[in-house]
């Protein structure tokens, strides 16, 4: 092949290339890197890459160059203090799990405490979802407190997606991607044994640092905020499994939900 040959394949291939991923000028990819570098700082939520497209005139960018941006982002972070995530939102960084102790120190606050019946609760909602507040008694085997349906709407880690058509019409209740989001989720199939729930939530959510946020001074946000210790007032005297019984030989100890 001939020198000249050989060049003008190179020419038309990075001409290929450049339409691959832009339309109409040349594409500053570096920019659009720095662009989404400082959005994802700065961003309160997590971006999805339609968020993020948003942000360039339309057809300077596409989900494939979105996606390879954000690899070259991640693999820039790695081994610093901070990690670049996907989650069910979208993309976010946060400070590394292990490090969190640390920044605890600036703003001391004390660990949210979870009741048995509020895990178990969420436990059911999550692994048994969708379900109706009977279901979630049939298989406590007691009333539920309207305060810890409360409190997990208000965290705004469930929410009801429906009724079920049944005299009463009793609301039923899923997870949100809020909830995978504040454990470093993707998607529903991601969640851990039940047995590791407990730890997922309080380890994941105490994880949870935004960057930069007005008003916020880097300060951490717990995945347990404005998620009250409800008094068990209604807790039965046996653990309870998901398959709907109850067995103390069968089931881990309630420590193991907390």
């Amino acid at each position: 092949m001939s020198d000249e040959i050989q060049e003008t394949q190179e020419v038309q291939e990075a001409g290929e290339a450049r339409e691959e991923f832009a339309e109409g000028p040349a594409l500053d990819v570096d920019l659009v890197k720095q662009v989404l570098e400082t959005a994802l700082l700065t961003s309160p939520e997590p971006l999805s890459l339609n968020d993020m497209k948003r942000m360039f005139p339309r057809g300077e960018t596409n989900n494939e160059l979105v996606r390879r941006l954000l690899d070259e982002i991640r693999a820039a972070w790695e081994g610093r203090g901070v990690e670049l995530v996907n989650v069910a939102s979208g993309w976010r960084f946060r400070a590394k799990p292990e490090l969190q102790r640390y920044l605890d120190k600036l703003n001391p606050q004390k660990a949210p405490k979870y009741s048995r019946a509020v895990m178990e609760t969420l436990a059911i909602i999550a692994y048994r979802q969708p379900v109706t507040r009977g279901d979630i008694e049939d298989i406590r085997g007691v009333v539920v407190s309207t305060n810890i349906i409360k409190a997990l709407e208000a965290r705004g880690w469930i929410d009801v997606i429906g009724y079920r058509e049944v005299p009463g019409r009793p609301a039923i209740f899923a997870t949100t991607k809020q909830f995978l989001d504040d454990l470093s989720l993707r998607s529903l199939e991601e969640l851990p044994p039940l047995d590791d729930l407990g730890t997922l939530v309080e380890s994941s959510g105490a994880a949870q640092v935004e960057l930069n946020m007005p008003g916020q001074g880097g300060s951490s946000i717990s995945a347990g905020e404005g998620l009250l210790d409800v008094d068990d007032e209604d807790e039965p005297a046996e653990t309870v499994d998901l398959a709907g019984h109850s067995n103390e030989d069968e089931m881990p100890p309630p420590s193991q939900l907390h």
